[in-house]
């Protein structure tokens, strides 16, 4: 039966790429998406994604791959047990007896209002998060007519490790910049929303004090320092434009609200990216470590968004039951061994490294691309996340992208069979990925005992992947209680749009406290 609608579903992928004639870009993936869903192809698709996961056929078609990689592959009693310890570590962070010694922080954000849609104005928005950050510049005009205008800016590997100084120094300079480019009114203060996407324990929605560096940052004089006085210092000393830091959030935050502005029933916000992070709606009252706590304050708000920061699940050892000796080869070459354990599992700074990994080792007993060398598997790092993503999205029978690949990284003239080798070690890394996504999301939405809910999401991985989407849905299916809806929704520039939102939102706030 699958060998037909193979054939089926191959004969129609095939047609739509030859139509779209845009191969090698990422808009084939998605022209190539939507036309199966057009063609009502799309729970067809996921039922082969989900029959041909991991199965037990690889072990004869390369054993030595799948000796070692049947390790990645997580059953449903692996998958409710992380949900069960989850759970457990989300509960120490909430509460104030424990929150200092849990690994899962789960730190308030201060952010109790989301959008009204009432919203309007200027403001600007900042987004640090990764190799990369934004400028933003948005005009709320009304609920459907949002005007952005943005730019990216590239953080060089010296900015990462070096002084912290010397990192908030060059945002501002780029800030100041942006607003010269796009004729900002230098005499008007504008609002600005922070979103910052490392590990923040935030004691009021604009002042947040850094935990942890990740994602490869390690500036000295940053952590334990509040970054929105660094960066308001560094534009100070800039002294160019007048810029009112009014909120700082986490991109998950961001992520979530820009979602709510049109979906009343998001409630978790959902970073697949270079790390991977969550954020939900909790009750006050379990958010010990609210100062105005709901319970001590009469008429206090019922709820609360709680970063969880769920990229450190994990550090105290309880899922090293699932770990793999190629997770641990990955913690040991990071630049913060024994943390973020979970993120390392999931999150695309490391799902090409442990593919890179794997590929090694097989080619050290000779079992993948026999008398062929490779500089750049040898080398750490060399292998990218996209890579994963571009071979994953070739069709069956087909190695376009996985022939580009491995052009990329000097391997020529190799077998159909070692391709279709390297797409199941790529397989085994990106669905157990996926799934351990799942359990999380299925975790945050059993804690808030919800029937309906949407779940905003960002980041690479799941823009980019091309199955993410689908592993991650039929795995949510397979955990969650059958009465329970959920929609996963793809949040169009969550941590821009969604910074501007709270930065509109505390400011309307303020002015209407007066």
């Amino acid at each position: 039966m699958y060998s037909k609608l193979f054939v089926k579903l191959n004969n129609l992928m095939v047609y739509v790429k030859r139509i779209a004639n845009c191969r090698n870009t990422v808009d084939s993936r998605k022209s190539i998406a939507n036309a199966l869903k057009s063609q009502n192809f799309q729970h067809m698709t996921r039922s082969i994604t989900n029959s041909t996961n991991i199965t037990s056929q690889t072990k004869y078609k390369f054993p030595e791959a799948h000796e070692l990689c049947k390790e990645f592959v997580l059953s449903k009693k692996v998958m409710n047990e992380v949900i069960e310890r989850l759970t457990k570590e989300i509960k120490l962070g909430l509460a104030k007896a424990t929150h200092d010694k849990a690994t899962v922080k789960c730190f308030v954000t201060y952010v109790q209002d989301f959008p009204s849609g009432q919203e309007r104005g200027k403001y600007l928005a900042l987004d640090l998060g990764g190799t990369n950050f934004r400028v933003l510049m948005i005009e709320l005009k009304s609920q459907t007519d949002v005007k952005i205008i943005s730019k990216s800016f590239g953080i060089s590997k010296e900015l990462m490790t070096g002084p912290g100084q010397m990192l908030f120094d060059f945002i501002a300079e780029c800030l100041s910049k942006f607003c010269t480019e796009h004729n900002v009114d230098k005499k008007k203060e504008i609002p600005l929303g922070f979103t910052f996407s490392f590990p923040l324990m935030q004691q009021g929605l604009d002042r947040g004090i850094l935990k942890v560096w990740t994602k490869g940052f390690i500036c000295s004089g940053v952590v334990g320092q509040d970054v929105v006085q660094l960066l308001d210092e560094a534009i100070q000393r800039r002294n160019e434009i007048k810029i009112k830091i009014v909120a700082i959030i986490n991109d998950t935050v961001g992520t979530l609200m820009a979602c709510a502005f049109y979906k009343c029933n998001c409630r978790i916000g959902l970073i697949v990216g270079t790390g991977t992070n969550a954020c939900y709606v909790e009750k006050t009252q379990n958010a010990e470590m609210f100062e105005a706590n709901h319970e001590r304050t009469p008429g206090g708000k019922e709820h609360m968004i709680i970063n969880s920061e769920w990229g450190a699940f994990g550090d105290n050892g309880v899922i090293d039951f699932l770990r793999t000796p190629f997770d641990k080869q990955v913690d040991e070459g990071s630049h913060n061994p024994g943390r973020q354990i979970y993120e390392k599992c999931i999150s695309g700074l490391f799902l090409g490294e442990l593919v890179r990994l794997i590929l090694v080792d097989l080619m050290q007993k000779g079992a993948i691309f026999a008398n062929q060398e490779s500089h750049s598997i040898q080398e750490k790092g060399k292998f990218l996340t996209r890579f994963v993503s571009e071979i994953e999205t070739d069709i069956s029978g087909a190695f376009d992208y996985t022939d580009c690949v491995l052009n990329e990284i000097g391997i020529r003239n190799a077998s159909d069979k070692d391709k279709a080798c390297l797409r199941y070690i790529c397989q085994a890394v990106s669905t157990r990925a996926a799934q351990l996504t799942a359990c999380g999301l299925v975790c945050l939405i059993n804690k808030m005992d919800v029937k309906d809910v949407a779940i905003a999401i960002d980041g690479s991985v799941y823009r980019h992947h091309p199955r993410f989407h689908d592993m991650l849905y039929i795995n949510m299916k397979r955990l969650l209680q059958k009465d329970i809806e959920f929609q996963l929704i793809l949040s169009e520039d969550g941590s821009g749009r969604g910074a501007a939102l709270i930065a509109a939102a505390a400011t309307n706030s303020k002015m209407n406290s007066k």
